[in-house]
């Protein structure tokens, strides 16, 4: 394999590729990356065996062909190169020869043909959607999504397609978080999988809030996402997700509205004197006012109050701080609405009139 690129066109691609390769891999192969010169274009592969990602740029190929590259090594010196520098890559035999200016990298390589591919998707499920709106959808619950709970399936994020539209679902138990976009997607019938923990950052990271269209195909064990030259293939969580609508509350009686950005001032200067570990914060409900009180074991406090539109009966509940932060910054409107009953049971938060949008937040005993 021997091509010539432009740092220009090559590092975009370098980059969305590298990001999901472990810096620990439990085989030398999986710290490479996969590239392939082939019908005028450069394609590099990156995978952990549970997510592959494949993006390809057009490239000047001297000779077709393919290897393996160490991947960050290949990204570090990609990166550092100066501006406009023409990059030549050359893959034989046990080496990759990479040549910049008066520059000259020599890299060891692996086998293509021990390079893990993800298998090919049999679609059961195709739809078509707007990539930011699947960014949104991502942003408005990812942060909920658990992280190496022993409840395997609660380490992902629900996403159900139907007729009507898209819900992403994510929790971890002590909060969660759904969010519904109606549009139709002319889909006969409704189609739930669960996307792993990591696979939906990396989209997280790749996808933009742009008008592109994003083609989402669903297999039975795997999901493929290809946008443009760019596509993210995945294993599923092979599990049963909660029935998360039993965990929403129903009915709660006391409803009120605050500043969005009051309060998320107000929790993080709060929040510099909360117990490091327990993360505890003290909200107080009162006629008019919102009050913020947090401990820590050197015995100091902070206390913050802030108007609040609010008429019922005094309530206190205590809450994880660090839950409050992530769901404010999930809430687009300017004010944020609570729905509540008392101190020992779980809250509803959402964005002011935001009905697509729904945060359960447990609250804390402190």
């Amino acid at each position: 394999m021997d091509v010539k690129i432009g740092r220009e066109q090559l590092l975009p691609v370098l980059s969305r590729v590298v990001a999901v390769v472990e810096r620990r891999q439990t085989l030398p192969i999986l710290g490479n990356l996969l590239l392939r010169a082939q019908d005028g274009a450069l394609t590099m592969v990156g995978t952990d065996m549970e997510i592959e990602i494949r993006s390809s740029c057009g490239a000047d190929l001297i000779e077709e062909g393919e290897g393996t590259v160490p991947a960050r090594k290949l990204g570090d010196i990609v990166r550092s190169l100066s501006d406009g520098s023409e990059i030549r890559l050359k893959i034989a035999g046990d080496r990759c020869v990479l040549t910049a200016g008066r520059g000259r990298y020599v890299l060891g390589t692996l086998p293509a043909q021990d390079f893990p591919l993800v298998e090919a998707v049999s679609p059961e499920l195709v739809i078509e959607i707007e990539e930011g709106v699947l960014k949104r959808v991502f942003e408005k619950t990812a942060f909920a999504m658990a992280q190496q709970d022993v409840r395997y399936y609660l380490n992902g994020l629900l996403l159900e397609i139907d007729e009507s539209g898209l819900r992403a679902v994510a929790t971890d138990g002590h909060r969660l978080a759904s969010y519904v976009h109606s549009c139709a997607l002319g889909v006969p019938e409704t189609r739930a999988v669960i996307i792993p923990f990591k696979t939906v950052n990396e989209l997280r990271r790749q996808l933009s809030f742009g008008s592109n269209s994003v083609r989402i195909e669903i297999g039975e064990r795997l999901v493929r996402f290809v946008l443009g030259d760019t596509v993210c293939s995945s294993k599923l969580v092979d599990g049963r997700y909660p029935e998360y609508g039993r965990v929403i509350p129903a009915g709660l009686s006391k409803v009120a509205v605050a500043n969005r950005d009051l309060l998320k001032k107000a929790l993080s200067r709060t929040a510099i004197l909360s117990n490091e570990k327990y993360r505890g914060l003290r909200v107080s409900f009162e006629a008019g006012v919102l009050r913020l009180v947090a401990h820590n074991p050197e015995q100091e406090e902070a206390v913050e109050e802030m108007e609040l539109d609010y008429g019922g009966e005094s309530t206190v509940i205590g809450f994880n701080v660090a839950y409050l932060a992530d769901l404010l910054a999930a809430v687009d409107t300017e004010q944020v609405e609570v729905h509540f009953d008392d101190g020992s049971s779980s809250s509803l938060w959402r964005g002011l009139g935001a009905v697509g949008e729904t945060y359960v937040v447990m609250p804390m005993r402190l």
